[in-house]
């Protein structure tokens, strides 16, 4: 699961994190959701634009806020311009990544131009973009651009966009090189996205980094299972005798994920999370983050409702080093997962402190972009939800509590 430390807000981010009850406090006040898209003045709406980048949490929060509930007709050419022009490039990023919640065809043409911005930030949500919206034309392009890219969060952004378009040729030469060149940790992230994507074809090249120890060994035996080729069994199997304690959550997800004996390797991962979280001082932090991952991991797959129950379950009452994976791991289903999420949430007895606890999450994810199509997703559906359902009341608590 990939995350990033803000540098321009990470001692903000930091702060409110630690301040999370005061934050759903601040929630539980939020201003009921306006029916509609609202119509603001141009006044209104560039004096908000500018205070996306405030360094004030609830100044930002507000401004973003505002800017979201703007009629489409209104806001695309606002944040257009602002993507463009806006001095502050801080604020061109937070505007290029709201732009994608109005779904407008312009969108597309604002992030081919951000690819060959020197923000690192516009580049990444461009090609996160590209990810989300494939393009087959601008194959070449994303090639060139693995050659070019080095940013710890930029080149991950690209091999993504690669990755899912992995039936062209051109792709599958590139990606499959790439898993077995350079750093360890674009490896990673070409390895994430080539099990997130069901690459088959990197079958080969997956299995053999499996079988040699080292830190890529997790990613490569986890993507195996996400590819879903029973024939990796026979490579799990072994990792299950000759792997490191910590790496067996992993190897058990992996193996769920391909059907087999899935009830029982769940079940290993929730029984692992339970007794790390009850003994956290006595060395088990590995452990706890591989079970929890794990089971992150069976909730994006979907079909595994009990995988996400089960973190909530321990993770509620928890506190650190369990809640952050915990919380990390909700997070990442809810973008990977929305519909299990909605619906584990919208039965779930605590809602209001699971919620917290998906919220602490979001907080550390890096994935801006998916993370503003959940949010985008969440309004419409509150939007046209019938007045008094419960569809529309989870959606106006999912909305103040984790601030948009």
């Amino acid at each position: 699961m990939r995350r990033r430390a803000d540098s321009r807000l990470g001692l903000v981010l930091g702060v409110f994190c630690a301040l999370s009850g005061v934050r759903a406090a601040g929630a539980q006040t939020a201003a009921q959701e306006p029916p509609a898209p609202q119509t603001v003045s141009a006044e209104q709406l560039k004096a908000a634009i500018d205070k996306l980048g405030d360094f004030d949490f609830d100044i930002r929060t507000a401004a973003a806020r505002t800017v979201r509930r703007t009629a489409a007709g209104q806001a695309v050419p606002a944040l257009l311009q602002t993507v463009a022009e806006h001095k502050d490039g801080y604020v061109r990023y937070r505007a290029l990544v709201i732009l994608t919640g109005f779904n407008d065809p312009r969108t597309r043409d604002a992030m081919r131009e951000s690819r060959t911005s020197p923000n690192d930030r516009l580049r990444t949500v461009a090609y996160s973009f590209f990810e989300h919206h494939p393009d087959r034309a601008m194959i070449p392009d994303l090639i060139a651009a693995l050659d070019q890219e080095q940013g710890e969060f930029v080149r991950p952004a690209v091999v993504r966009a690669l990755a899912a378009q992995g039936d062209d040729p051109r792709v599958r030469q590139v990606l499959l090189r790439d898993v077995s060149r350079g750093e360890d940790f674009f490896r990673g992230a070409v390895i994430e996205a080539l099990g997130d994507y069901k690459a088959l074809y990197a079958y080969d090249a997956l299995v053999a980094v499996a079988k040699l120890d080292g830190p890529l060994q997790d990613d490569a035996a986890l993507a195996l299972g996400k590819i879903g080729d029973k024939r990796a069994l026979e490579t799990l199997a072994l990792l299950q005798k000759s792997a490191p304690r910590q790496s067996q959550p992993t190897v058990a997800a992996a193996i769920c994920l391909l059907g087999v004996n899935c009830s029982s390797h769940e079940n290993y991962l929730i029984e692992t999370l339970k007794f790390a979280a009850a003994n956290p001082n006595l060395g088990f932090q590995e452990l706890l983050r591989g079970a929890a991952g794990g089971l992150g991991a069976l909730g994006v797959a979907g079909g595994h409702d009990s995988a996400a129950e089960a973190l909530f379950e321990i993770g509620i009452p928890s506190h650190d080093p369990t809640r952050a994976p915990v919380s990390l791991a909700l997070a990442t289903i809810a973008l990977r997962n929305t519909p299990l999420m909605l619906s584990v949430l919208g039965k779930h007895a605590d809602r209001d402190r699971a919620i917290d606890l998906v919220a602490e999450g979001f907080d550390s994810l890096e994935e801006d972009l998916d993370k503003e199509t959940f949010f985008a997703a969440v309004r419409r559906t509150y939007w046209e939800s019938p007045e008094g359902s419960a569809s529309r009341q989870l959606m106006q608590t999912l909305i103040g509590k984790l601030d948009f």
